[in-house]
This record gives structure tokens, C-alpha cells and sequence, in this order.
């Protein structure tokens, strides 16, 4: 795959008159210089484990005051305004939590613009979402969030989670979703009876770069809605939690080395939705996304929390942080095409490319081949098969993307079909069309497979059938690391994956139990 001008995609094997190839929302990378190193050596044998034992200490003497509030408390109670001693505990609450934070390194936390109140603005709708430490005005405001059911069993979490009256999610009920929305709406439209609900609408974190689609639960219920955006303005950026990047601990363990921690709030106006708004929650959603991306001065894209789970599908390939396949995904949906209903129609497509065989097709002809009318869309979806600029392309590269997509943890699957698509009347390939096979797969504009050649190739004929591929891949499969630069792939051998659950896309939960999940780091062989 190769980007044209005239295409939207971000790999680039030439000149670009669109600017440079946008980040990936995604991908978080840290590089440290050597006194940053070293001022980090210090800390972590000073500061860290004093500032560990005292975060630790705030959230243990949190623990009764909650366990005490919540004693009794049922929803009649719950929406009736705060007694006098509850009021107390909400105070002494939000006190220890703010020290908590202190002794994070966040010696101060900028607030700009005013809360509005629960009868104003039922929901907070806040972004980017980018850390576990966006939970910082979640304890400040004490706002309900979403989270998973079983978090409130968790020791200590659980007792602090049930005091800010949560929305529940139980992932052992089919029908979550639904009742999850239902219950957002029921408290948004109670008059301010129910505390305010704070949302993370994009449903993933990502590095800050931009803003993603926002998920529609935030605004099915149609009510003002106020927008929260946070910033976190340090010169080392040790908050960011994305899918691909530091883990959880080291992200904590970083953050609190540093000596100070900046964090901005900042509560925009309240958005009335007009009555097409109501009606429409998409275009609610997209419209508020579009005020809260101009006050924090970044683009928004289409990515959505899909494209999370492409980039970090479980295979013998992982997509580069610079792979064109999630602006190929974000087309395959603008062109009205379901990836999860694809797999079907990928014989069909995969049947009509190799009566084709190396035959190239124009626009006109991609489009009867897709049965799609010409659209915008689809010229950018050509253009990011485009590879020589001349308006034709190969529909074996879009039908390998497609597979990829379609199915992403199912490597072999794709790569089988790319052999048929392929190969030669004895069913072979040779070196070049195996490049040809995995810089589509991958969604990369070049990529040396040398090496991985040869070594399947053992009696060195120039030339492998599927079947020399497979089983090379059964006896190594972790090949691509093995025997694919690790920086054509995108990513240092440092670097590590957290997976982060969010539960119906509404908002991203905190509990401790989701840092749990990581990936190995790549490995680069040299040889």
C-alpha cells in the first residue's frame, strides 16, 4: 500500500502535497535522554517509594469514611439531597483524595470555567481520555461513572467505587447494553435528583492527539450535557496509557519520579441539543466532539474503539503504529460496509480478483467490482491502493487489507488467501510477491522480507508454496518478530501493550484489575 496525493491514507512512499501522515491516536512512545535517566534513577530510590506508600495510605484512610457512607443507602435515599454528616464525609472524602494526588506530584490542579449544576447539565462528557489518572476529576466532583459490576467487589476499590454511585455494567448479561443506556437516561432526565454522571465518550484512551468518534450513550438521552476537557501540559508526558506503550505500573512508577505533575480542567458551557440533535445522538455526539476538539486546538478523526481492537488482534502479525489499515478500516465503514459482516462476501470478492489475475482497474471498474457507486470515499479508498499514482490499482492488495480486517488474529487465513491470489499455475510465489503480501497485510508502503524469504525457502528454489509458509509458521510463530525489522513494524523493543476494557464503549473503566492484561514487547533479531 502507498499513499498518492489524492489519497487520505497514512503511508507514505512519496510526496504528500495533505502534510505529513497523521499520529496514531494509539501509540504512545517515551525516549528518555540520559540526565532524565539518571534524575529517574534518583527518584525511584528517594521519592517513589515514600510518594507509593503515601498514595496507598490516602486511599486506605478513604476506605471507612466510604464504607460508613454507603451503610443503608438505598436509590430513595440516594436521590434525595445529602444529609448534614453525609455532607461531611463528601468533604472529608474529596480532601483525602486531593491529597492523594498531592502526593502524586500533582501539587496543583488548574481548574478553568465552572461546573454546572446536576439540573443544568446531567452528564459531563469528558476528553481525551488518555490515563488512569483522568480519574482525577472524577474524585474531585465525585460524579458517577460506568463501570463494570464486579469491580464493586474488589477490597477497598470497590467500597470507594460504590460511594460515587456508579452505573453498573454487568458483562455476564447479554442485554448490558440497553439496560446500561436506560439507566444513563433515567438519572439524566430526573431534574437533578441523581448526581451528575461523568462519561468518557470516546470508550478507549488514546495519546491526546486528537479526538476519536464518540460513542452515542453519552447522548441518547438527549439532555445539555456539559463538556470537561483535560490537559496535562508536562514536559515529559508519563500520563499517557495508551494500547501500545508503557504498561500500567511503569506509566504509575514514571509519573511518580517526576517532581511535579501538571493537570488542566476545564469545564466548557453547557451544550443545549437542538431538537435534530435529540433525534439524533450521532450527530450530537459528533458536534459536541467538535466544540470540545477546538478548545483543546487538535483534529478529530474517525478512529473509533474498533480500530483499537485491529490494531492489538492477537496473530503472528502486528500492525505497525504507522499501519494504513485503520484509515482503510475508517473507509470500509464510510462506504457503508460492515467488517463483521464481511467474511461472507470475502470468497466472492477474493473468486472475482483471481479471474482477474494481474489485471489492474480504474475507478469505474473498482466500483462495479465493490457494486458501490462512485463516491469521494471511494476515490480514497483507490488512491490508498494507488501505488504508482496512475488511478488503477491491484484488487488483490484491497482484498488482503479486507481479510485483515475482517479477521485480524486469523494470520494464516489471510495469508493462505493471499498464496491463492498469488500464486503461479504450480502454486508458488516468489520473494517479490511475498513483499507485495505482507506490506499489504501489514498496511506498510515498504517492507524487507529477505530474510523471512530464505528462511523458507530452505533448498533455496527462489520460489515457496503456501504449504513451505505454513509450516515454517507453526515451528516459528512469532516470525514476523523474528525475521521483520522491528522498526519497519513501528514499534521498540522497549515497548509494551496494556489492553484496556471499556465496558459498552461508554467509558473506560479504572479498576486496577484492567492493567493487568499486557503484551511481550517485540523482539529484533539481527541475523
Amino acid at each position: 500500500m502507498k499513499l498518492s496525493s489524492r489519497g487520505r491514507g497514512c503511508c507514505a512512499g512519496g510526496s504528500r502535497e495533505r502534510g505529513p501522515p497523521p499520529r496514531s491516536p494509539f501509540v504512545h512512545q517515551l525516549r528518555f535522554s540520559p540526565l532524565e535517566k539518571a534524575k529517574i534513577a534518583l527518584m525511584t530510590l528517594t521519592l517513589f517509594p515514600i510518594r507509593l506508600f503515601f498514595a496507598a495510605f490516602m486511599m486506605l484512610l478513604a476506605w471507612p469514611f466510604a464504607f460508613i457512607a454507603s451503610l443503608g443507602s438505598d436509590e430513595q435515599e440516594l436521590e434525595k439531597p445529602l444529609s448534614w454528616w453525609r455532607k461531611i464525609v463528601d468533604i472529608l472524602l474529596k480532601a483525602i483524595m486531593r491529597m492523594m494526588w498531592l502526593a502524586g506530584g500533582f501539587h496543583w490542579i488548574n481548574v478553568k470555567g465552572r461546573r454546572a449544576l446536576p439540573a443544568e447539565a446531567a452528564i459531563l462528557t469528558v476528553a481525551p481520555h488518555s490515563s488512569y489518572f483522568d480519574a482525577i476529576p472524577v474524585t474531585m466532583t465525585f460524579a458517577s461513572i460506568v463501570m463494570k459490576a464486579e469491580s464493586k467487589d474488589i477490597p477497598v476499590w470497590g467500597t470507594l467505587i460504590k460511594y460515587i454511585r456508579p452505573v453498573f455494567v454487568s458483562r455476564s448479561d447479554q442485554d448490558s447494553r440497553r439496560k446500561t443506556v436506560e439507566e444513563i437516561k433515567r438519572r439524566a432526565q430526573s431534574d437533578g435528583k441523581w448526581p451528575q454522571i461523568m462519561i468518557f465518550p470516546e470508550g478507549t484512551c488514546t495519546n491526546r492527539s486528537c479526538l476519536i468518534t464518540f460513542k452515542p450513550g453519552a447522548f441518547i438521552p438527549g439532555v445539555p450535557v456539559q463538556p470537561v476537557v483535560l490537559r496535562y501540559p508536562n514536559k515529559l508526558d508519563t500520563i499517557t496509557w495508551t494500547w501500545q506503550g508503557p504498561g500500567a505500573f511503569e506509566i504509575l512508577w514514571l509519573t511518580l519520579c517526576q517532581f511535579h505533575n501538571s493537570v488542566e480542567i476545564e469545564f466548557l458551557p453547557v451544550y443545549i441539543p437542538s431538537e435534530e440533535e435529540r433525534k439524533n445522538p450521532v450527530l450530537y455526539a459528533n458536534n459536541v466532539r467538535h466544540v470540545m476538539a477546538e478548545a483543546l486546538g487538535v483534529p478529530v478523526t474517525d478512529y473509533t474503539f474498533e480500530d483499537c481492537q485491529l490494531a492489538l488482534a492477537e496473530g503472528q502479525l502486528r500492525l505497525p503504529s504507522d499501519t494504513c489499515l485503520l484509515e482503510f478500516a475508517k473507509l470500509v465503514r464510510s462506504l457503508g460496509l460492515k467488517p463483521e459482516t464481511l467474511e461472507g462476501d470475502l470468497d466472492k470478492y477474493a473468486a472475482s480478483a483471481m479471474k482477474m489475475k494481474k489485471e489492474k482497474v480504474d475507478l469505474k471498474e473498482f466500483s462495479a467490482y465493490l457494486e458501490l457507486p462512485v463516491s469521494q470515499t471511494l476515490e480514497s479508498m483507490l488512491a490508498l491502493f494507488d501505488e504508482n499514482e496512475d488511478g488503477v490499482i491491484d484488487v488483490r492488495e484491497f482484498v488482503i487489507a479486507l481479510s485483515v480486517v475482517c479477521k485480524p488474529s486469523k494470520t494464516l487465513e489471510t495469508i493462505q488467501l493471499a498464496f491463492q491470489l498469488y500464486q503461479s499455475d504450480d502454486g508458488t510465489i516468489t520473494e517479490e510477491d511475498l513483499a507485495h503480501i505482507l506490506k499489504t497485510a501489514m498496511g506498510v508502503s515498504q517492507i524487507d522480507v529477505t530474510y523471512l524469504f530464505r528462511a523458507v525457502d530452505e533448498e533455496e528454489n527462489g520460489k515457496i508454496t503456501y504449504d513451505d509458509f505454513y509450516t515454517f509458521a507453526v515451528l516459528h510463530p512469532h516470525f514476523a518478530e523474528e525475521y521483520l525489522y522491528a522498526d519497519q513494524m513501528g514499534a521498540e523493543s522497549s515497548l509494551e501493550t496494556s489492553s484496556l476494557s471499556a465496558p459498552n464503549g461508554i467509558c473506560t473503566d479504572f479498576s486496577p484489575e484492567s492493567s493487568g492484561e499486557r503484551r511481550k514487547p517485540l523482539q529484533k533479531k539481527l541475523d
